[in-house]
């Protein structure tokens, strides 16, 4: 079965975005098709000046949110990252693999480091080295798909680069995945500012909607969102891309096309009142079953606990087979340890000369390339 990894970073509060690019096609789909995993990627919240307990309030509030949206424990599982160690300890052999220029070419890097340097300021190291972070969360658990919004599609590439180069040097270890992306909703844009994504650690708060604002609160922002100059209502993305994001949110809403909604409206006006009322039915069944799980708290730490427990035995086994492969020695198990299971006539490490091929040799194992670039194991 395709193993799907998905993930949501614990910064700010969850947004119409996040809900109309991911969470719902996750509910919808992903968990009845694949074998899906769906982490609250804690450790990502990190690489920027934050509050240690609002980290944590806003993790509990994105499991709680992705159990509303219509995640079931019992087709899927959800758990919060850094609960798994095998993510850190991953993500350190792969900083090994990766280089300098691939971690400064990153897109989001460039964007951030550039702001931080004309205000007289640095980012942190780990906003350079995070994108490996991210491959590590990916390839620990064999995923054969990420769904992502076109913003973080260069990760996703910088992932399988990553995995492959590994593999190539040291022997097949990790599936290569692809990315997916959502066809419409991908990238809802802030209603103020339609150039720019609705993020949730965006400061403009009227063109933001989150997954929590009260209906008149929704109302109130969809209504006041920026359209452009002219007055017919037209589906252009590039020469009107305020108009453009309303259509394509009311059509996420409904199940419409853009394109066909641009003619049943005469006015903007019109097309506002109904996203809103959209938006607001879209989110009350999320709202309504968020506000019973928060009556519930001890359920939704018995779904972190136990998904934990299962992300921790599926991801083991590859991060240790990624340990042995690049050269580091296994730990002894607790048994061989305390001597109640070591054998007294094993071989001493002394027996094994020194006459194994370097690592490079891995290089030429018969691994190949096929056309898409995946790495394909010799047999």
């Amino acid at each position: 079965m395709t193993r799907v990894f998905s993930g949501v970073k614990p910064t700010g509060h969850l947004t119409l975005g996040n809900y109309l690019g991911a969470m719902r096609q996750w509910a919808a789909v992903d968990q009845h098709r694949a074998e899906s995993l769906f982490c609250i990627v804690d450790l990502h919240a990190l690489t920027v000046d934050h509050d240690p307990a609002r980290v944590r309030r806003l993790s509990r509030q994105a499991a709680t949110l992705l159990l509303a949206s219509g995640l079931d424990p019992e087709l899927c599982t959800v758990f919060v990252q850094s609960h798994v160690d095998e993510h850190a300890r991953l993500s350190y052999v792969l900083e090994c693999v990766a280089t300098d220029g691939e971690m400064r070419r990153m897109i989001q890097y460039k964007e951030k480091a550039a702001r931080e340097r004309t205000r007289g300021g640095s980012v942190r190291l780990s906003l350079l080295t995070y994108p490996v972070l991210m491959a590590a969360d990916i390839l620990a658990y064999g995923a054969d798909e990420v769904p992502v919004g076109d913003d973080q599609a260069q990760h996703v590439e910088l992932t399988r680069d990553l995995a492959v180069r590994f593999n190539q040097r040291y022997g097949y270890t990790f599936v290569v995945p692809r990315a997916t992306v959502p066809s419409v909703g991908a990238r809802v844009m802030n209603l103020q500012e339609p150039s720019s994504k609705m993020g949730k650690s965006d400061d403009s708060g009227p063109g933001i909607v989150y997954l929590l604002d009260e209906p008149d609160v929704v109302r109130k922002k969809v209504m006041r969102a920026v359209t452009d100059s002219g007055r017919d209502v037209v589906y252009d993305r590039e020469a009107r891309p305020g108009l453009a994001n309303l259509l394509e949110i009311l059509a996420s809403c409904t199940g419409g096309n853009p394109s066909e909604l641009s003619g049943v409206y005469e006015s903007y006006g019109a097309l506002k009142k109904d996203t809103a009322e959209a938006v607001v039915e879209v989110l009350r069944p999320v709202q309504e079953k968020h506000k019973e799980l928060c009556a519930d708290p001890g359920y939704v730490e018995g779904v972190l606990r136990d998904g934990a427990e299962r992300a921790r035995a599926m991801s083991r086994p590859t991060v240790d087979a990624a340990y042995r492969a690049i050269g580091l020695l296994p730990a002894p198990s607790d048994t061989t340890a305390s001597g109640r299971a070591a054998s007294d006539t094993a071989a001493p490490d002394t027996a094994a000369p020194d006459t194994a091929a370097p690592d490079t040799a891995a290089v030429d194992s018969g691994a190949t390339l096929d056309s898409s670039g995946v790495l394909k194991a010799a047999r």
